[in-house]
């Protein structure tokens, strides 16, 4: 059940969807394939954030995607991918995946490996216009930034130096050791969600570990404290 605490509403990693199907482990923030629950079907355009644990060897065969910017964050091990315009790689802790469907994309992912898992966030979000034409790019932070509380990953408009979509979205890295912390300063008119993906934070009091995600669409400031080395994805949206 949610819990409303400093104007934030929690999502609970333990509340998620969750399913088992030997070669993958997944956990649903929101509604997804086998998985509805008519309270969380998504925030403003952010549609889908899946954690996925990918076994060796195993992955997603080659599938079709319409409509919805996708990006993948890559937390352990590797991900091999393959898409219909010609893109092959292989993306690590580091590098983000990031592609426009558009009107339509066909992609396979896939562990690459034959003894290390991978695991993963697959975050989709929702276009500002269909039947775009489709997208991809492989977009990595500067080294520099490995070391910055905030980074700015995702824009609307690539400011900064950040990979672009075609929503009015901002995605922001935090990272932060046990002790520092970090702001953000929501906008009237805006939202904003916090997924936590290790380690363990307090947003404006409220403790938040590992898979718990966080919601506002008050303006002012977000204060972000690590009470253990902590990473989470900030999104600011319209």
């Amino acid at each position: 059940m949610n819990r409303t605490v400093e104007s934030a509403v929690i999502r609970r990693a333990a509340e998620r969807g969750h399913a088992d199907h030997g070669w993958l482990e997944t956990w649903h923030t929101f509604s997804f394939a086998d998985y509805f629950d008519p309270a969380h079907v998504g925030f403003r355009s952010l549609r889908v954030i899946n954690e996925d644990v990918i076994a060796p060897g195993q992955g997603f065969p080659l599938h079709p995607h319409r409509d919805m910017e996708i990006f993948t964050y890559v937390l352990e091990g590797a991900l091999a991918h393959e898409d219909s315009l010609g893109h092959a790689g292989t993306i690590r802790p580091g590098v983000i995946q990031v592609m426009s469907a558009g009107r339509g994309i066909r992609h396979s992912e896939r562990n690459p490996s034959k003894t290390d898992r991978t695991h993963l966030l697959q975050v989709w979000i929702e276009p500002r216009e269909r039947g775009l034409t489709p997208r991809y790019t492989d977009w990595q932070t500067t080294s520099a930034a490995d070391h910055e509380a905030k980074t700015l990953l995702i824009s609307g408009d690539g400011r900064d130096g950040s990979a672009s979509i075609a929503q009015d979205a901002d995605v922001f890295r935090v990272r932060l050791q046990a002790g520092s912390g970090t702001t953000h300063q929501l906008r009237d008119g805006r939202g904003a969600w916090l997924q936590v993906v290790r380690g363990a934070l307090r947003l404006n009091g409220t403790p938040l570990t590992a898979g718990d995600g966080a919601s506002t669409e008050d303006p002012g400031p977000l204060t972000l404290e690590a009470t253990r080395d902590a990473e989470a994805l900030l999104f600011d949206l319209a």
